[in-house]
């Protein structure tokens, strides 16, 4: 089953607008556009690394440029972690079925992760992100807990609790999100605009598990023009709802706390600024500066 043009909110959230037009880092203003720092990694040896992980340790304590990490194409075997004083990067593919990020770990949420970002101001593009430890335990694939973090064009793929949103601002657009249980957990205030949920649950299974715990928390998910598929016909998928259609979207037979929001009701949750994206969302730059020594050396000081 899938439906599109809709969102769901898990659950009711506060908005908060945030209006700084720039980065601050140890008092220096990080800008929006402007060259970047241009760091490859090809497993073939022609770029700056063959592990990703390796350039990610390349990038000095407390960095104040912007870092764009290129990832040639490949299956790349690691558990990945972007600390959390190691702002600024971009960690792009080229297209997430060539450019496979893969581990298999199961167990503790925070243990479990391939990739773990702690870092705030962070972006991924076009990578594929998995963990293939099946279904015996929870298995994550991302855990996001630095705050302004985006995804675009991501594949997010394990079973159990597949994607850790674990704390802060994030986007994900146009990504692939796929697990069987709880597979989208945490406590961020997150945008999923135009992404594909797909439950691999073949009895009960839940797609959320928002942690929120009082109404005074600004933190919820919203699914914005987003569709959503199955191994199996979904019975109760909202909350609340706004301008949806399909079978899937008759409340008749809902639990009773699912409702259709209103226009006014709805309206805060329609655009990026439910997480304040303007003040940080940056665009793909398109001027590099290589300066892989300074880096490295910066690092090792």
């Amino acid at each position: 089953m899938s439906f599109v043009n809709y969102i769901l909110l898990l659950p009711i959230i506060i908005v908060v607008a945030f209006s700084s037009s720039g980065f601050v880092v140890l008092g220096e203003e990080i800008p929006l556009y402007g060259p970047a720092v241009l760091l490859r990694v090809d497993q073939s040896g022609k770029g700056d690394f063959t592990k990703i992980q390796d350039a990610i340790n390349a990038v000095p304590s407390n960095n104040n440029e912007l870092v764009f990490i290129l990832v040639k194409p490949g299956i790349y075997k690691e558990k990945i972690v972007v600390p959390a004083d190691k702002p600024y990067i971009t960690i792009s593919g080229t297209k997430p079925s060539l450019t496979i990020i893969t581990w298999n770990d199961g167990g503790d949420i925070f243990d479990s992760p391939t990739f773990s970002v702690l870092a705030s101001d962070f972006v991924a593009r076009f990578l594929t992100i998995e963990n293939t430890f099946g279904s015996s335990g929870k298995a994550v694939a991302l855990r996001v807990s630095g705050d302004k973090a985006a995804f675009y064009g991501c594949r997010i793929v394990s079973f159990q609790d597949t994607l850790l949103d674990d704390t802060g601002r994030h986007y994900y657009s146009n990504c692939y999100i796929e697990g069987a249980t709880d597979f989208i957990c945490g406590n961020a205030a997150s945008l999923f605009e135009k992404c594909h949920i797909h439950s691999l649950a073949e009895g009960t299974g839940s797609i959320t598990a928002q942690r929120r715990q009082s109404p005074s928390e600004e933190t919820g998910f919203v699914f914005l023009g987003c569709n959503i598929s199955g191994v199996r016909t979904a019975f109760t998928v909202y909350y609340g709802q706004y301008k949806c259609y399909g079978r899937g979207a008759v409340m008749s037979k809902r639990v009773e706390y699912g409702r259709n929001l209103t226009s006014l009701e709805a309206e805060p949750f329609l655009t990026k600024d439910f997480i304040g994206a303007k003040a940080w969302i940056r665009p793909v730059p398109t001027k590099f500066t290589k300066v892989f020594n300074k880096l490295v050396n910066g690092a090792k000081n």
